[in-house]
């Protein structure tokens, strides 16, 4: 078994548990070759990496659906297009769309180099989610360009390479701050993201994450103690006005 997906408790208690048994235990260190980056683009999702809203009423239909979430209290929106980032941009401008409104592109974009991210900042983005697979140089050259947020895939779906970076959280902390780190443990987006999803099996993804959030907190606090972690309800979230 490996040790990264298990809090330092679950640890102990385990240890113990096999110490009071006489129970040998071999732990096989991760995140091991499967779960390495650098599959994403072969990968049953990740090739869609790029996709664009089909036509002017996809685009009048994705734009009429984040009105109807504005009107219910909602302030963030993920955005895959480039051409949606740029209309609500303008949307904002003209007061169409409330400016405390945040816009965050998706990794569906498929964005990976500083002059893609530069331009997507130009068009009004708030943060966004490069292709999860990139070197950490990669990264550290995403930060040079912009000041906005970047979020950085350190556990994905399996449909996406199902890869584990989460003994690199502290050099992305040190390269590419301000950053969050997105935890996103499963078979597939579709089968987290699908309306019909269980709450059931949603609260333990939910519990899950919390336990792996601990986790990298834990190994950045270790690792690169000069981290700053930012308080709860920062401005740059998206908080919900109901």
């Amino acid at each position: 078994m490996g040790s990264t997906l298990l809090s330092k408790s679950e640890l102990q208690e385990f240890a113990k548990l096999a110490a009071d048994a006489k129970m040998e235990v071999i732990l096989a260190p991760g995140p091991r070759a499967a779960w390495d980056i650098g599959r994403q683009v072969a990968t049953s999702e990740g090739a869609f990496s790029g996709i664009r809203l089909r036509g002017a009423d996809q685009l009048a239909y994705a734009i009429a659906d984040i009105k109807r979430s504005i009107d219910l209290g909602f302030r963030g929106f993920l955005v895959v297009d480039e051409g949606l980032l740029w209309v609500l941009r303008e949307l904002k401008k003209i007061g169409e769309i409330p400016a405390d409104v945040k816009l965050k592109v998706s990794i569906f974009a498929g964005h990976a180099n500083p002059a893609g991210a530069r331009l997507l900042q130009s068009l009004g983005a708030d943060t966004f989610n490069p292709v999860a697979d990139l070197p950490l140089p990669a990264i550290a050259a995403l930060r040079k360009a912009v000041d906005i947020p970047i979020d950085i895939h350190v556990y994905l779906f399996d449909s996406w390479g199902g890869f584990n970076r989460f003994y690199e959280c502290p050099e992305f902390a040190r390269i590419a701050a301000p950053c969050y780190f997105k935890i996103e443990p499963g078979t597939s987006i579709s089968a987290m993201y699908r309306p019909w999803t269980s709450p059931d099996s949603l609260a333990f993804q939910a519990r899950e994450k919390v336990k792996q959030a601990g986790i990298i907190k834990e190994l950045v606090e270790k690792n690169y103690p000069e981290a700053r972690l930012s308080g709860k309800g920062p401005s740059d979230l998206a908080i919900p006005k109901p």
